[in-house]
């Protein structure tokens, strides 16, 4: 039997993920996953950028233009990679990779750097002219956490539940859950 050639390879599954993680996200502007993977290729972490448990999204500013700092939402949100790490499900991710959609500002770098993440895989490099970036970039260089940008093969990965026939296991295209029930 021949195997399927459409399969994600690792770099494409993780950052997915990530991506996958990011709508999660309710900020309006920008929308951050991050996904913290093993030496063994097992997921260990997921996080996105949100308020911090407890903080209604609601009562909290999701603005960046104000002149008061306290109506930003940069004096409150945490980001996916400090979320990817305290939502980890091991006591222990040294030498482990991170997938994010957006490099890293100084803050999490300090926060990857300290948790023994040992590679950054990133997306978008956007913010490269930013002192935060520079500085990230700077602190990874110093203690010798590699940084390398992920060049998809695919444009886009499409997630359709409607996809797959549960009763046969087959994938037939356009083919709609017949049992809502096995998601509740």
């Amino acid at each position: 039997m021949n195997c399927r050639e459409d399969y994600l390879e690792w770099d494409e599954y993780f950052m997915a993920t990530a991506f996958l993680a990011a709508k999660r996200s309710k900020d309006p502007s920008t929308q951050v996953g991050a996904c913290i993977v093993n030496e063994d290729r097992v997921i260990i972490g997921v996080g996105y950028n949100g308020m911090p448990k407890g903080c209604e999204d609601g009562e909290f500013p999701w603005g960046k233009h104000s002149d008061d700092s306290l109506k930003n939402k940069y004096m409150y949100v945490c980001h996916a990679e400090l979320n990817a790490v305290l939502n980890k499900n091991t006591a222990n991710i040294k030498n482990c990779k991170i997938y994010v959609a957006l490099f890293p500002c100084n803050e999490c770098a300090k926060v990857i750097i300290q948790s023994g993440i040992k590679e950054v895989i990133y997306l978008s490099d956007k913010h490269a002219h930013k002192k935060t970036t520079v500085a990230s970039k700077k602190m990874f260089d110093a203690v010798g956490v590699r940084y390398r940008q992920f060049v998809p093969k695919h444009s886009k990965i499409v997630i359709d539940f409607n996809q797959i026939n549960w009763d046969n296991m087959n994938q037939l295209p356009d083919t709609p859950i017949k049992n809502r029930k096995d998601f509740e």
